[in-house]
């Protein structure tokens, strides 16, 4: 912990806090820390339990994701309190659990960061779902109206970008919601607004096939 407050970057945290971040340590310094502790599970329970960003943050790169039961994810992920962590939470540790396509079910519907956790591990699954129009059906309806943190489901722009036969409705569907059409991207990156995601991604994919 005092490695970690050694890390700490005012300006850092007060960029972080304007995207709802509570912490101010670069995360490259981060994942360096997580290399030299390598595994430890019983430490990141502990990092967990300060409550602290950070610490959390580090928690996710030096837990066992296998180790934890549903019940204790489900409990972790109430109490993320942040877009960062909750992302990296996501990807680090429920999405190599054996509890995700279970624990999707009951958090795709829940409000703001939960909802966001459940609708990020849809998009995982829409490479291997059939049927996905229902999915659009449901996008479509409750999207526009949802809280600003769940928005940031990329799931309508994968389905574009990954399955051509749905792309024009996915790309009309990103049109007359406009859901972060007014996004700020830097420069270089491709904004989150889905109709330009989706052409930026199909672009570059066609000219890595051609």
């Amino acid at each position: 912990m005092r490695e970690l407050s050694a890390l700490e970057d005012p300006k850092m945290r007060e960029a972080n806090e304007r995207r709802g971040d509570d912490h101010g340590v670069n995360l490259s310094h981060l994942r360096s820390l997580a290399k030299r502790l390598k595994t430890q599970h019983e430490l990141a329970f502990r990092f967990w339990a300060t409550g602290d960003t950070a610490a959390r943050l580090l928690a996710t790169l030096v837990c066992r994701p296998k180790a934890f039961s549903a019940a204790e994810l489900d409990v972790m992920i109430r109490d993320s309190g942040s877009p960062k962590l909750l992302d990296w939470f996501i990807v680090n540790v429920v999405k190599r659990s054996r509890h995700a396509d279970k624990l999707r079910l009951g958090w795709k519907d829940g409000d703001d960061l939960v909802g966001r956790a459940g609708w990020s591990l849809t998009t995982k699954r829409v490479v291997k779902t059939p049927r996905l129009d229902p999915l659009l059906d449901q996008i479509e309806k409750e999207m526009k109206q949802a809280p600003a943190h769940k928005q940031w489901a990329h799931c309508l722009a994968d389905i574009g970008i990954r399955h051509p036969e749905l792309r024009a409705r996915a790309i009309g569907i990103g049109e007359r919601l406009a859901v972060l059409i007014d996004y700020p991207a830097s420069p270089g990156c491709t904004p989150p607004y889905a109709p330009v995601w989706i052409a930026e991604m199909v672009r570059r994919h066609e000219e890595t096939r051609g």
